[in-house]
């Protein structure tokens, strides 16, 4: 099975303007966790994102390498902390192109949760259309920070 999922879009902003979306909670919340994010934006800080219909989950920060790399692991059901076998890894790749940016998400890990096959695939899909969403929005956005 696919064990990633991996989205790009062009975003009309700058990088710094574009890493402000995805690193600063209240950035993240107005076009991913609608119910509110926490960041703490270093290798190891606590991570959390909210919708009010899906719960609160908790992760934590993989990798920051400021204006261009930006990486999380969280746990895919609510309210757990993140183990082997329950989390997947996101990371963000900023590349500046022409006047903006571009974006590229991977979500990985799908093949490693400790789930049914069917359900790695289900989780998969249900991310992907969250990116799908989440990517759309920050398009609209971005340009407005």
């Amino acid at each position: 099975m696919e064990s990633r999922v991996e989205r790009e879009v062009y975003v009309e902003a700058r990088p710094e303007v574009v890493w402000a979306a995805v690193t600063q909670p209240e950035n993240f919340a107005r076009w991913y966790a609608f119910g509110g994010a926490e960041i703490d934006l270093r290798p190891g800080g606590r991570l959390v994102m909210r919708w009010d219909e899906h719960g609160e989950y908790l992760g934590f920060v993989e990798k920051v390498e400021p204006g261009r790399r930006f990486a999380y692991r969280y746990a895919v059901d609510p309210g757990v902390d993140p183990m082997p076998g329950n989390s997947n890894l996101v990371e963000f790749t900023l590349t500046p192109e022409g006047e903006g940016t571009r974006l590229l998400v991977v979500e990985s890990g799908f093949d490693r949760l400790e789930v049914s096959a069917q359900e790695q695939l289900k989780r998969a899909d249900e991310s992907a259309q969250g990116w799908d969403g989440g990517l759309a929005a920050l398009t609209e956005l971005a340009p407005s920070l």
